[in-house]
Parts: structure tokens; sequence; C-alpha cells
């Protein structure tokens, strides 16, 4: 199998041969050039704010076009969780909002004419266990209740409707979810943001923040006030009234607060050969975003008659032997869960790096006087989208503090014991595959 992403082959992916020079100021600066970063700055210069861009590699390079493409509803944590954790009332605004971040990306792709493929053909969360679907079938009577969202049951008996195997125990689907073609997306997305007046530059990796004196700022919000800042990058140097860290999984040192609070956790994906009709329709005869209900979880869905299969098979970023590990282990996975696809060639294999909070929840707020959303945890297409528009909202109107996802705590690691090298990750593996077991 060729080491190589799937998705760009399908897409000319922005071209960094020439990268646009970095100017010399901006109202807002904002680091990272993916989902978040390029919603925020299609949101912000549709508002007449002058921004910028800055991406240490090419735009679009990380996660925003290496993901399985799943524009997916709910959170990370279970929303039982949540609710305990956080209160009925916020709890329904955040899954709010991940309803109306399926719909941001769905309005954004109809406005923008992304040639992307984006369906909501609904998700199927797949029980591994008889006691997974136990705990499934009390999931139809919470969501009505709590949040008025109907999501159904699928018999173990009735699967094969859903899915061309027998090694799972029953089902849930939720209609809403969608999914799209990753690549062809943030490469639409980051032509919306230029043709509505950003300005994308390129291999400007930033090596420092420098803030100043704090003055007043209109192309932000009237009335309020936005420290200077000298954001000094690898091609030259910018300054900007606003800064919004839109790095997720590669946030590093330059924001050092930030980077202690976000662990990257490597995920990776096998994409197989064109598969005939028939087998395709057998694996996924209703085409939907597909994962388990481990810990240590799968997630597949088709693309273009190729099954696209994903997991956390390593739990360190990408480099060349975790992939090559990782893409052996995805299809060792992929024979086990179809095993109709053993004399399948798996053509392509490659990773990226997802971002985690300690609590595994989305986080957007101020730090220093820096702007940031972060903590996607594996639902960044959708959420992204939306929080880099709505973050863009909230500090035109300076009322950040108000956001839904501002309105928690974003913890560090306990004790302190973490300075952004996550040495515990092979713990972390181990763990869920004991919590797996247990279950």
């Amino acid at each position: 199998m060729k080491q190589h992403i799937y998705w760009h082959t399908t897409v000319q992916m922005p071209d960094d041969t020439n990268p646009a020079p970095i100017p010399a100021k901006a109202d807002v600066a904002i680091i990272g050039g993916g989902y978040t970063g390029l919603s925020a700055a299609r949101a912000l210069a549709k508002r007449n704010v002058n921004v910028a861009v800055l991406e240490a590699k090419t735009i679009g390079w990380g996660a925003s076009s290496r993901n399985g493409g799943m524009a997916l509803t709910g959170l990370k944590p279970a929303m039982q969780t949540v609710i305990k954790k956080y209160g009925r009332e916020l709890a329904r605004e955040l899954f709010q909002c991940s309803l109306d971040s399926v719909s941001l990306v769905e309005q954004i792709v109809r406005e923008e004419n992304i040639d992307c493929g984006f369906a909501r053909t609904g998700h199927l969360l797949a029980a591994n266990k008889p006691k997974h679907y136990d705990a499934l079938q009390g999931e139809v009577e919470f969501m009505a209740k709590e949040f008025n969202h109907d999501v159904r049951l699928v018999l173990p008996k009735d699967l094969r409707s859903e899915i061309g195997t027998d090694v799972y125990h029953g089902a849930l689907v939720d209609e809403v979810s969608g999914g799209l073609n990753p690549a062809q997306y943030v490469a639409g997305l980051a032509g919306a943001a230029a043709r509505a007046g950003a300005k994308l530059c390129a291999r400007a990796r930033v090596d420092n923040i420098e803030r100043g004196e704090k003055r007043f700022s209109p192309a932000l919000a009237t009335g309020a006030s936005a420290g200077a800042s000298v954001i000094q990058t690898e091609r030259g140097n910018l300054e900007a009234e606003s800064v919004l860290v839109a790095t997720s999984g590669y946030t590093g040192g330059v924001t050092k607060k930030l980077q202690r609070k976000i662990i990257p956790i490597g995920s990776f994906i096998v994409a197989t050969e064109k598969l005939s009709d028939e087998l395709a329709r057998e694996l996924s005869p209703k085409n939907r975003m597909i994962f388990d209900y481990k810990h240590f979880l799968n997630y597949f869905r088709l693309w273009d008659n190729r099954l696209v299969f994903g997991g956390r098979a390593a739990f360190f970023p990408e480099n060349e032997n975790t992939i090559a590990q990782s893409g052996e282990i995805l299809r060792r996975e992929m024979i086990r869960v179809f095993p109709q696809l053993k004399d399948v060639k798996v053509e392509y294999a490659w990773g990226g790096t997802l971002d985690f909070a300690f609590d595994q929840m989305t986080h957007v707020g101020e730090e220093d006087g820096i702007f940031y959303s972060l903590g996607y945890a594996g639902h960044g297409v959708a959420m992204a989208t939306y929080l880099g528009a709505t973050v863009a909202e909230a500090m035109m109107k300076g009322n950040i503090k108000e956001h839904p996802f501002a309105r928690f705590d974003f913890p560090g690691a306990p004790l302190g014991l973490y300075n952004g090298s996550p040495w515990f990750l092979p713990f972390a593996g181990l763990w869920y595959r004991i919590l797996d077991w247990i279950e």
C-alpha cells in the first residue's frame, strides 16, 4: 500500500509554489489554515475585516484534508455525561451547536458551490457487544426527551440492511449526520475565504507572538479594545489587532499555555482499491458514516466505491513508521469486520493528528489576549467549520465569554504533568484497550 493521502488524488490542493507575501498589517491574524481558520477567515472577510491566515505548511495540509470526511452530530463525550457535568441547559445549547454545525457545512457547500459530494446519509453507531446494544436502547428515549432529537435502533437481526457484516450486535442510526470529501471541502473553503478577501499565506510558520499595548480596535467590536500583536513568521512579520489560534493537533510552543492543554493523537486511515458496485452496496447499503462503540474505535465509509477505513491504530502522530504499522493493523481490522475483503487490495495508507483536550471537550475562549478554538476530538469537519464562524462573530462583537463552548473550564493535565510532549500516549492506548476488554 502507498503511503499517500488518498483524498489528495481527488482534487488540486492549494498551491504553495509562490506563496502570498505576508502583509505588514491586518485586523486579525489567524494561525492555522484548516477548517477553523478558513471558516473564520471567510466569516471575517465577508464583514470587511482585514484578515490574514498564516499556515506553517500548505493551506489545508493537516487533519482537515486527511480525515474520514464525516460531518457528525453530537460531541465526543456521550450527551448523558455532558448533562451530568455541565447541566441540562448548557448541554442542550452544545448539542444544538452540533446540529447547526452540520447545517452550516451544508450551507457553505451550497453557497460557495463547493464540489465535495456532501450528502446527509446519516451515521451508524455499531454495538461491538450485546452490552453496548443494551446501552443504545436507552439512547433513543434519552435523545428524544432531553434534546428533541430522533435516533433509531437497528435490531441485530436487521443489521444486514445497514452493513454487510455479522460482527456487530445491533446499531443506532442518526439521519442528520453527513459525509463529504474532506480535501475537496477544505480546498473549496480556502477558495471561498480568498474570494471574500482573506489573505491566505502558506509556508508562514509562526515563530513568536509579541503582545503589544491594548488599543481601540473598531474593526472587531464597537467600544472594544484589543492588544496589537507582532506575529513573527519564517517569511516576515505581521502586526495584527487580534490573533486567533486554529492549530488543532498541531498546536505548538508558540502558544505554550494552549499546547499544554491539547494532546496530539494520531489517527490513521487506509483506502481500498475500487470495489464493484455489488460489493460496495453489500458493505454499506445506505452509504452511512459508520463507527463502532469501542474506546479504541474503528470508523469507515464508502467513497467512490472504495472503503475508507480508519482508527486509532497507533496513538502517536503520523510518521513513516506509524503509518506503515497502522496500515497493516487497519487492514487486519477491516478484514475482521468484512471478511469478504480479504483478497481486496489496500491502495493507500496515511495519518493525521487530532486534538484532544483532557476532558475530551471542544473549547473556545481567550488566553492572554489570544483567541482560540481547539479540542475537536475527531468531530472537526463540522464543528471546526461552525466554531471558526461563530468565534469570528464573537471576536467582532467582543462577547467571546458568552459562547457556549467558552462557558466551562479548559483543564490542563492533572498535577501539571504535561508540557506538550505526550509521553503518556502508549499508556493511554493500553488503558483504552483494557476498558474495551472490561466492557
